[in-house]
């Protein structure tokens, strides 16, 4: 997909294990990147592959508008399958637009996105490979790499190439020199600040004269500084983006330690998160289990007055084991029980309704129920059983 900046695509979605973003060198074609997605899609990683323009290495704008054209990519997979991260950066690649991205999730500056979806990328991001990179940034980073042997192919560029691309270096020098060395301070700050989002794997070579081996030392002994989880892999000599060509068995022998330390520090930080919630999770479903056990004895009592309770029948009553059970484990009680006041009108009402109006000759004595709660029952009923439909014509109503 062209975005302004540069442009992006899927270089594979087969594997489920996690996603590569590739953030290619300067005037890479797709086949070039080709054999590193054939690399990740062997370990079961998915590839997301960046270009970069020409110009995104020297306008931040373009720059930021290219990474959250990536994150929104990013973004719709994450959301169908989360996974995780990890960012491969080739040459140019960080300068581009990798930088951008780490300060987009960090919220370092203003994106397009909500906050909740650059959080979300930020969690999954959980590692890092620099292959013939981090380069230092000055005006004629660009001029020097596209002129560079390896770049075209050939052992020298032509002469109209080579002129032009100077001419351009020096017109950048003029026009933008202090906001060179600006861009030059939050570059290598961004990078720093992202040492704690995983490991980092990072390919050299002595004799690279792109990205020159102690600009790349350096890089890594200040990260391990910092308390970073760093791996410098060197050679006495190899070509510039060309490590894996020269040393494949050493180069996937890296690459495959280092995406199996990025699936580590994704699952433990969804374990982290997940036991975070669980306490929360527990505390509702343990206050839910109060309150249903609450209400079920409050139903089975209406209070009359304070020293006055209707017990309603409950099939409790005649399991004396169960009733005592409940009693003992009850955790939590309702502190204003649902009452009725006997002289209102629903009170009177109840009243003539459950209570027959000659009770002469009934012989009324206290008896004892199976919850050793005192009721009153009648030992004979001259006017044999009591039937409250009966009741109900009879009343008010």
């Amino acid at each position: 997909m062209w975005w302004d900046g540069g442009r992006f695509y899927w270089g594979s979605k087969e594997g489920r294990e996690g996603i590569v973003v590739v953030f290619a060198w300067l005037s890479s074609q797709e086949r070039h990147l080709k054999p590193y997605v054939q690399l990740y899609s062997s370990f079961g990683w998915r590839s997301l592959v960046c270009h970069i323009d020409f110009l995104t290495l020297f306008l931040p704008e373009k720059a930021a508008s290219l990474a959250d054209g990536v994150l929104r990519e990013l973004l719709q997979e994450l959301k169908i399958s989360p996974s995780p991260i990890v960012f491969a950066a080739f040459s140019g690649g960080p300068k581009g637009c990798m930088y951008k991205v780490l300060q987009l999730i960090d919220q370092q500056c203003k994106g397009q996105l909500d906050l909740h979806d650059y959080q979300l990328v930020k969690d999954s991001l959980c590692g890092q490979i620099y292959d013939s990179t981090p380069v230092d940034f000055t005006s004629d980073l660009g001029t020097r790499f596209v002129l560079h042997p390896s770049v075209l192919k050939r052992p020298h560029p032509p002469r109209v190439v080579s002129w032009m691309a100077k001419a351009l270096a020096t017109g950048l020098d003029t026009l933008f020199i202090s906001r060179f060395e600006a861009e030059r301070a939050d570059y290598w700050q961004t990078l720093y600040s992202s040492v704690n989002v995983g490991p980092f794997l990072i390919f050299c070579s002595e004799d690279d004269e792109l990205a020159p081996f102690q600009v790349i030392c350096n890089f890594a002994q200040h990260l391990q500084d910092l308390g970073g989880d760093v791996k410098l892999i060197k050679w006495n000599s190899s070509l510039h983006v060309g490590h894996y060509k020269l040393h494949a068995s050493d180069y996937r022998a890296g690459v495959s330690e280092l995406l199996v330390k990025a699936a580590t520090v994704y699952s433990q930080r969804r374990e982290k998160s997940l036991g975070l919630q669980c306490p929360s999770i527990s505390q509702s479903v343990c206050n839910l289990h109060k309150v249903a056990a609450s209400s079920n004895e409050s139903l089975k009592r209406v209070a009359i007055d304070p020293s006055d309770h209707f017990f309603l029948p409950s099939s409790m009553e005649y399991n004396g084991t169960k009733e005592s059970s409940l009693q003992n484990g009850e955790l939590f009680h309702m502190q204003n029980i649902p009452s009725i006041n006997a002289h209102g009108v629903l009170g009177q009402l109840l009243f003539d309704v459950c209570v027959p109006k000659n009770i002469e000759g009934w012989d009324m004595k206290p008896s004892t129920s199976l919850n050793r709660r005192p009721k009153f029952a009648s030992a004979d009923r001259s006017r044999g059983p009591f039937f409250p439909m009966k009741c109900i014509r009879r009343s008010r109503l």
